[in-house]
């Protein structure tokens, strides 16, 4: 009878030892999993933490190379020099202008192509997608690009646009991955629900306006911040076709690196900061609309990618 009792409860016990040995593994992969995250936030955190003490460090402190993490001989003169530098302020209102226009413009593009592509009662429909994919795989290439780009310079001016801010708004507003994200994002709409408004007598407009775009907010969302952020660091193609006057944010703190560089900086010398504390400077102005904006689409990042990037 002992030996019978026995035998019943070692089951009993084996299986609350395969319990303890889960829980203990899932408690050693929470721990490395936060272990990781926390790395990779604090060096993402790093260069701007870094480019803060930078720009309020004092000359000495910087051109010794103390800075590595805190500041030191706080100041904030070189913040000053930037607050009355008006080519710093005109580039800054050039980025505002492409980011702003471009995002519009390439979320209008892109929403109607990606409807069109959407429907299966679309003519040469698979032709069509094909080519839009293959221009992901093979690039043209650079220079094919830039005489595409000087054709189109060529046909803005001579129906007299001359700010070539256009240039980079217009024909840069076009990423063959931004229409695939929205168009497998209209794919999953229920059909049931387009089917319903048509027999309301919905139009194409009226379906696309009222029913795809709102169901796909999400998606056109995190296409929006896609763009917003490619134009607001645009750099090379806005550097080769604009002037001086029309040059965004980043291509004026390149050129006001390389005059620092070269010893020709168009600032007055200071015992203050270090003149690259103006560049760090900057780059704080720089960051701060996309801070500030960043978190209030971060809500529809993760569903809008899931949403445009899974097809049902």
């Amino acid at each position: 009878m002992g030996n019978t009792n026995q035998t019943a409860a070692m089951p009993v016990k084996k299986k609350r030892n395969a319990g303890v040995r889960l829980e203990t593994s899932e408690l050693i992969f929470k721990i490395l999993a936060y272990f990781f995250c926390v790395i990779f936030a604090l060096m993402c955190l790093y260069p701007f933490v870094y480019t803060i003490s930078a720009a309020i460090s004092g000359k000495a402190a910087y051109r010794s190379g103390e800075i590595i993490l805190w500041p030191k001989d706080v100041q904030f003169e070189a913040f000053k020099e930037i607050i009355f530098d008006s080519g710093f302020w005109l580039s800054y209102s050039n980025t505002l202008f492409m980011t702003f226009y471009g995002t519009i413009w390439i979320l209008v593009v892109s929403i109607f192509g990606a409807y069109a592509l959407s429907k299966k009662r679309l003519a040469f429909r698979s032709g069509l997608n094909f080519f839009l994919v293959f221009t992901m795989w093979f690039s043209a290439g650079l220079l094919p690009m830039y005489l595409n780009y000087t054709r189109t310079a060529d046909i803005f001016r001579s129906v007299g646009i001359n700010d070539m801010k256009w240039l980079v708004v217009i024909a840069m507003g076009m990423n063959a991955f931004n229409v695939i994200l929205l168009r497998n994002a209209f794919e999953n709409v229920p059909k049931e629900i387009e089917e319903a408004a048509i027999v309301d007598g919905a139009s194409e407009f009226s379906l696309l306006w009222n029913v795809y775009v709102p169901m796909s907010k999400s998606a056109i969302a995190t296409v929006g911040l896609f763009f917003g952020i490619s134009r607001w660091n645009g750099y090379f193609w806005a550097w080769q076709m604009t002037g001086a006057n029309e040059w965004p944010l980043q291509v004026y703190i390149k050129d006001r690196l390389r005059d620092i560089t070269n010893n020709k900086n168009p600032y007055e010398a200071s015992e203050v900061f270090a003149e690259e504390s103006l560049i760090y400077a900057m780059i704080v102005f720089a960051i701060i609309p996309i801070i500030i904006i960043y978190p209030y689409i971060q809500k529809y990042f993760a569903t809008g990618v899931n949403l445009g990037g899974v097809k049902e």
